[in-house]
């Protein structure tokens, strides 16, 4: 017998990575891990594979809007994931949608360049998102080079980064991946004057989609009812699991290993 569908939905509004590494396929396989439903809503299409982004196209304003509100008036949309958005046209797009779900907790990922450098969108999109866009999320999850293009400062450290932030949203984890250290410092800043730090080890290689799993398995545990803490803290468990265990099907960078379904458990 069929059964009602209990797993709480997360509204994913992201581009297409044909090769099945990041963008919204990773969303799927990293909210499935999580116990979550994926509704994919297609914001960008791109021609990328596990090395580098040589094109993109932004879809139709109109389009996206359809989709996001065919699945909001479908689904209990328990939280969004926001990745690859592409042009400030889509910013207000995402405005407009979530005009639509007051009280649902946004996370956004603000992809700005591809892991192998090729850019996602003009530096105007990421003024946007800082400007306008942050005010509506809970929470944003951007790198260090994607926070330094966020704040304006081509050097600054992550604290200053933040600092120069924190007006504009209330929760900002700078993930440190692109670094060089033997351990990973992912911080967390609140606008509360809050400031976690979490440590890993530092794994060999680079990875394609590591920021859209843990953006995604962040809403994940926030739809799931996670407070905002534990929920980081989870997500980046995950995400260094689903690194530890990453292969390489192309030429390029490890595609994390999202699934099975008990990476989550």
């Amino acid at each position: 017998m069929k059964t009602p569908n209990f797993r709480p939905v997360v509204l994913c509004m992201s581009g297409h990575d044909p090769s099945g590494g990041a963008g919204l396929q990773a969303d799927i396989e990293a909210l499935l891990a999580q116990g979550c439903h994926a509704a994919p809503t297609v914001t960008a299409l791109t021609v990328q594979d596990t090395v580098n982004v040589s094109d993109f196209r932004v879809l139709d304003r109109d389009w996206v809007l359809a989709q996001a509100r065919a699945v909001i008036a479908d689904m209990p949309v328990a939280a969004v994931k926001l990745g690859m958005l592409g042009s400030v046209d889509m910013v207000d797009t995402v405005l407009e949608v979530m005009s639509q779900l007051p009280g649902v907790p946004l996370v956004c990922d603000p992809v700005l360049r591809a892991g192998g450098g090729g850019l996602l969108g003009k530096d105007d999109v990421g003024y946007a998102m800082r400007e306008r866009l942050f005010a509506v999320s809970t929470i944003a999850t951007p790198n260090l080079p994607e926070a330094r293009i966020l704040a304006e400062l081509p050097e600054g450290t992550a604290d200053e980064c933040a600092d120069k932030l924190l007006p504009f949203i209330e929760h900002l984890l700078i993930t440190g991946g692109h670094g060089d250290e033997a351990e990973v410092h992912n911080r967390l800043y609140s606008r509360d004057g809050g400031r976690h730090t979490f440590t890993c080890a530092r794994l060999p290689g680079s990875y394609h989609g590591s920021g859209c799993t843990l953006a995604s398995t962040l809403a994940g545990r926030l739809a799931l009812g996670e407070e905002l803490l534990s929920a980081v803290r989870s997500a980046l468990d995950y995400t260094w699991r689903t690194l530890r265990d990453a292969e390489q099907p192309g030429h390029g960078q490890y595609v994390p290993r999202r699934l099975p379904l008990d990476y989550g458990q």
